[in-house]
């Protein structure tokens, strides 16, 4: 069983950045961030494959960075230039086996409870 506690979410302005993190208990192979803004479906962001290779969504690169502290067992997401479009409930999601579709909500059994990040324009 592994439980994840995130924190970092907020309220910002278009062009701003946040941080959030993930402390996980317990072992896990791969991690990832996900979000849904209202009356959309669960997005994949980014993701860390068990190889240490990172997964963007399009819609986040060059503005997103994912990183883990593997002996923190804490994964981060730096988010910059922030748009009004990136407002949602932003999930962090574990897996303590070796799958590799960092991106699929399907590759994770372990879930955040959820975290706001809004941006205002």
């Amino acid at each position: 069983q592994v439980q994840l506690v995130e924190s970092g979410g907020g309220s910002v302005q278009t062009g701003g950045s946040l941080r959030l993190s993930c402390v996980a208990s317990g072992n896990t192979a791969i991690m990832g961030w996900f979000r849904q803004a209202p009356g959309k479906e669960r997005e994949g962001v980014a993701g860390i494959r068990p190889d240490g290779a990172k997964e963007y969504a399009e819609s986040v690169k060059g503005r997103f960075t994912i990183s883990k502290d593997n002996a923190m067992n804490t994964l981060s997401l730096q988010m910059n230039s922030l748009k009004p479009e990136d407002t949602a409930v932003y999930y962090c999601a574990a897996d303590s086996r070796p799958w590799y579709g960092a991106l699929l909500s399907d590759t994770y059994t372990y879930w955040g409870q959820g975290i706001q990040v809004t941006v205002s324009s």
